[in-house]
């Protein structure tokens, strides 16, 4: 595939904007911009692979002192949960991440977008689309005054939880083999959470979420069900992907799952192991396109965020998964779906 006939990408999860906060560089900017030696994003592997936007991700880290490993090295079954986050610490990582962001979009390396529309014409003018979205509120309050700094701020997408539980709800732990059946659902807190989020049109991302508190959304929400970066059960039996019985209730909403690269979602084994073929991520999306249909399923990289089978790399491998789906007998049209037009789709249903 040549550079010009490039499949463009809207991804529906990353983790960047932890990598360059944690990277501690006073000029995270040119690092961007200029690109780096590790971490999977910058601006020319980004162009290269016709990375056109997505979902960046606000990731409140561990503290120090608490700091392990995010992914167990080795499947285990009875993992227990990270410790939960002081919203102290949170609020600091937190503040500090959106604050890269915005410094990136005043260096013109992406563009802010709060809306399906903002979306369509960063993409036009050839502009990385970023959407605000935090992964683990623990920086929130639960009486929400910080919801309504962060949505005037930017916020449009939030996942209730990381792997721990805090003030709204429960993640699920990193359990393999492990239903996400794993513990008590949302709070009150969760749950007026919820419903807040539906007033502000922020997307509700249910990747990471318990079983129980995956079915408080449900019965609460007003909005598609979405998950932006989650396999599925039935080939990979981790916690953290999705159940028959989950696919079913998402499909209902007319909601949607990104495809997962981290190679411990993808895998029969669950191992996290770089050496995982592209043939078992088509597989991935061919199960979630039975369960969804075409305007279902798009892709979630956690790109900077987990290890990914080393064929992709990093964003500048995208296209290896789009000739894979082509490869698999899958037509333009759908290919493009999967790529980026369902997320546009998705957003312009959930934010506006």
């Amino acid at each position: 595939m040549t550079e010009t006939d490039l499949v463009p990408v809207f991804d529906g999860h990353n983790d960047t904007l932890l990598r360059l906060y944690q990277s501690k560089d006073a000029d995270v900017e040119k690092l961007f911009i200029e690109g780096t030696q590790g971490g999977h994003i910058d601006l020319p592997r980004a162009k290269k692979g016709g990375f056109a936007g997505g979902m960046f991700a606000i990731f409140p880290p561990p503290v120090e002192k608490t700091k392990r490993a995010s992914v167990p090295p080795a499947p285990s079954d009875n993992e227990p949960l990270p410790p939960e986050l002081p919203r102290s610490e949170a609020l600091a990582s937190t503040i500090a991440m959106a604050s890269i962001l915005f410094r990136l979009e005043r260096a013109g390396a992406v563009t802010v977008c709060r809306s399906a529309g903002d979306v369509r014409e960063a993409m036009a003018k050839d502009a990385i689309a970023a959407v605000f979205h935090i992964e683990g509120v623990e920086a929130i309050d639960p009486e929400l005054t910080m919801l309504d700094v962060l949505h005037a701020a930017g916020l449009r997408s939030l996942g209730i939880v990381w792997s721990r539980p805090n003030a709204f709800g429960n993640g699920v732990p990193f359990r393999f083999p492990s239903s996400p059946d794993t513990g008590p659902g949302l709070t009150n807190a969760g749950k007026a959470l919820v419903k807040a989020c539906n007033q502000l049109r922020i997307m509700i991302d249910l990747s990471h979420l318990n079983e129980k508190g995956f079915r408080d959304v449900a019965a609460i929400s007003d909005a598609p069900l979405v998950a932006t970066h989650s396999n599925v059960h039935a080939i990979c039996g981790h916690s953290r992907n999705l159940t028959n019985w989950q696919l079913g209730a998402i499909r209902e909403t007319g909601g949607m799952v990104g495809l997962n690269f981290a190679t411990g979602f993808l895998r029969e084994d669950g191992r996290m192991n770089a050496d995982t073929s592209l043939e078992i991520m088509v597989r991935h999306v061919d199960s979630l396109l039975q369960a969804l249909g075409e305007d279902g399923v798009g892709l979630g990289s956690d790109f900077d965020g987990a290890m990914i089978p080393a064929v992709i790399g990093d964003v500048a491998g995208l296209p290896k998964l789009i000739d894979a789906l082509a490869v698999r007998g899958f037509g333009r049209a759908l290919i493009e779906k999967i790529a980026y037009r369902n997320w546009i789709g998705m957003l312009e249903k959930t934010i506006g």
